[in-house]
């Protein structure tokens, strides 16, 4: 045996890739049990920083956006409830009178 192989670790298990996620996996073929797991290795989002700060920039233009939208919904939200109400007051008075029994087709015969 050469030098090299005295020194290594034996490799215990086998190496499988899961299907879903990609991470390596290392399985022990007695206990059946995973003796490691090594998740897939992220890709970078940004090539640098300059591409990091623009897109942060472009992030917070887009949340006040959003904010700004809200604010305008809550200040007319109590005009939007009042006409959603006077709308169901109006159906309420359109439908049938409730105080009669109402008649199904098999009361009839």
């Amino acid at each position: 045996m050469s030098k090299k192989q005295k020194n290594s670790a034996p490799e215990i298990g086998f190496e499988v890739m899961c299907p879903c996620c990609e991470a390596s996996l290392r399985v022990d073929p007695v206990t059946r049990a995973v003796i490691s797991h090594t998740p897939k290795p992220v890709a970078r989002t940004f090539a640098d920083m300059e591409a990091a700060a623009r897109a942060m920039r472009e992030g917070d233009v887009r949340k006040e956006s959003i904010f700004r939208q809200s604010v305008e919904a809550e200040k007319n939200k109590a005009d939007l409830l009042d006409k959603k109400f006077a709308e169901a007051v109006k159906k309420a008075k359109e439908a049938p009178d409730m105080t009669k029994p109402f008649l199904r087709d098999f009361d009839l015969d």
